[in-house]
């Protein structure tokens, strides 16, 4: 599976495109990199680029974005704010990483409810026993009618090995994931089911991305929207980021 290989591989956030056409500084880097060592040796960074701001360095380290100046002294943690565009600088980097690792989920891995006239696409990391993740499934109908196209990754949140989780493998599993997952989110007690599955990969892939709880809803710009959203809201918030 294209995920499983991506994250064990390290490579989940060197995926990035990078748009800023300023070369990096080697001995910036080189400063960044001891400095970082001395106090997280246990941490590599997975890029370190040049920021917007002269003499400070943007640093990735999983989907945290973080900026050092480049005597390697000081750390910033924090969003960036262009004060003159207000634009938040170090969202737009995450949402960057965000889309480019679910570029690398291929469909099917996911369990997908398309819109018959999609207009846009988000994905939602869920869990079959959340309560308000079962509230934005019953109105999954609602959300297909605005022309939004729904894309489910599991992510049962009390972990490896427990009910949650083998409720969430019985769905993918089953040879017809969109009504298991239906009826598991309507609480019927499913038929174990067990086959190679990308579950894991998807809890990995939800924690690099800094979830803390489910749904959450990854937009079609790659902002990250923690909790339910009725349709109405959340069609009007992907049309005012068209």
């Amino acid at each position: 599976m294209m995920i499983k290989r991506l994250v064990n591989a390290g490579l989940l956030m060197l995926a990035v495109v990078m748009f800023n056409s300023v070369m990096a500084d080697p001995d910036a880097n080189k400063a960044i990199e001891k400095a970082l060592q001395q106090v997280l040796p246990d941490v590599t960074p997975d890029q370190i680029n040049p920021s917007p701001v002269k003499g400070i360095s943007e640093v990735l380290i999983g989907s945290r974005v973080f900026y050092v100046t480049n005597d390697g002294r000081y750390l910033f943690q924090g969003s960036l704010i262009d004060l003159k565009t207000r634009i938040d600088v170090s969202e737009d980097r995450r949402k960057q990483i965000r889309l480019n690792a679910l570029n690398q989920v291929g469909d099917s891995e996911m369990i997908i409810f398309p819109a018959k006239e999609s207009r846009h696409t988000v994905t939602v990391f869920t869990d079959v026993d959340c309560t308000y993740c079962r509230k934005l499934h019953r109105e999954i109908d609602q959300y297909n009618d605005r022309g939004i196209t729904v894309r489910y990754l599991m992510y049962p949140r009390s972990g490896v090995n427990t009910p949650s989780y083998y409720k969430a493998v019985s769905v993918l599993c089953d040879s017809d994931r969109q009504k298991a997952l239906t009826r598991a989110k309507a609480g019927e007690q499913l038929e174990r089911r067990d086959c190679d599955n990308p579950i894991k990969e998807h809890m990995q892939l939800g924690t690099v991305m800094g979830l803390k709880g489910t749904p959450a809803i990854i937009m079609d710009d790659g902002e990250m929207l923690p909790g339910y959203i009725p349709a109405d809201k959340l069609a009007q918030a992907l049309d005012a980021g068209s």
